[in-house]
C-alpha cells in the first residue's frame, strides 16, 4: 500500500475534483447517485474508498446518513476537516477488501468509487466487489468506478511520449491491454473486464456510464470555458455518456449495479 499512500500524500486530488474538468466526473457521478437515491426513505449510504470526501461529505451535508471508509490517512484527515459536526457521517480508516465491521444487508447504496483503481488481481477485485455487495441490502445499489484502458494508451502513452517506457517495461499486452502493478499505482480496465467481474456477482447491471467521456482529452479547453459554454458541454456530455459505443474512450466509467433479491 506504500505506493498508494505516497501518491495521494503528494497528489492534489481535491484540486483535480474542484477543477472545471474535474467537475464533469463529479457532476455526472452525482447525477446517477441521485437517481439511485430517488424514492428511498432515509437511505443508509456507504462509500468505500471515500478519498477526500468529495461525495461522502456532499451527501452528508444534504442530510443523508453516510459511512465513509478510506484507506489513506492523509485523505481521511482532509475529509474530516470539511465537517462541522452537524453532518450524520461516520468516517473511519479501512480497507475495501475487508468490510467485516459491517453486517450483511446494512446499506441501501454502496459506492466503490476509488478502490478498483488500485486492485491488481482478479481475486482482490472480486473480494472487494463481493464485500460491497454483501453489505448492501437486497434491491439496493452498488456503484463502482473504473479507470479505462484506451485513454491511458492514447494520453499517457502517445500524447505524453511514454510509448518506449511502456514497451521497455512490459506494460502492455499484444492486443494493447495495459498491464499494471502496484508501483504504477493505477489499474486499468476494459468494458469486457468489468462485465466479466459482474458475471460472478448476484447483481444486475442497470447502466455503465462514461463519467467524464471526452473531457480529459480537452482538460485545458474545458478549464478555459466560460459558464455558458461549460453548461453546453455538460448538456452534450449528458446526452452521450450512456452510449455504449463511446464508453471505452472515457477515462472513468461508473458501473451501476442492483443487488438481486
Amino acid at each position: 500500500m506504500n505506493y498508494i499512500e505516497e501518491y495521494y500524500n503528494s497528489y492534489d486530488e481535491e484540486g483535480r475534483l474542484l477543477s472545471q474538468h474535474g467537475k464533469v466526473e463529479f457532476l455526472t457521478t452525482m447525477k446517477y447517485i441521485n437517481e439511485c437515491l430517488d424514492g428511498m426513505t432515509a437511505p443508509k449510504i456507504l462509500e468505500v474508498g471515500a478519498g477526500t470526501g468529495r461525495y461522502s461529505v456532499t451527501l452528508a451535508k444534504k442530510g443523508y446518513n453516510v459511512t465513509a471508509v478510506e484507506l489513506v490517512e492523509h485523505n481521511l484527515d482532509i475529509l474530516k476537516s470539511k465537517l462541522d459536526g452537524s453532518e450524520n457521517i461516520t468516517a473511519v480508516q479501512g480497507n475495501a477488501l475487508d468490510l467485516s465491521a459491517f453486517a450483511d444487508g446494512t446499506f441501501d447504496l454502496t459506492m466503490v468509487l476509488g478502490p478498483m483503481y488500485h486492485l491488481y488481481t482478479r481475486e482482490d477485485k472480486l473480494t472487494a466487489l463481493r464485500e460491497a455487495v454483501r453489505v448492501t441490502k437486497a434491491g439496493g445499489y452498488i456503484l463502482v468506478a473504473y479507470c479505462m484502458n484506451e485513454p491511458t494508451i492514447l494520453q499517457f502513452g502517445f500524447a505524453q511520449g511514454n510509448m518506449d517506457y511502456i514497451f521497455d517495461n512490459d506494460m502492455i499486452t499484444a492486443d494493447w491491454h495495459c498491464k499494471s502493478e502496484p508501483k504504477e499505482v493505477f489499474e486499468i480496465a476494459r468494458t469486457e473486464d468489468i462485465t466479466s467481474l459482474d458475471s460472478e456477482l448476484p447483481v444486475e447491471r442497470i447502466k455503465l456510464v462514461a463519467t467524464d467521456g471526452a473531457t480529459r482529452y480537452y482538460d485545458e479547453l474545458i478549464d478555459s470555458m466560460d459558464d455558458g459554454t461549460f453548461s453546453k458541454w455538460m448538456d452534450y456530455h449528458f446526452a452521450v455518456c450512456e452510449r455504449q459505443d463511446l464508453i471505452g474512450a472515457s477515462n472513468h466509467t461508473l458501473d451501476i449495479l442492483k443487488k438481486l433479491d
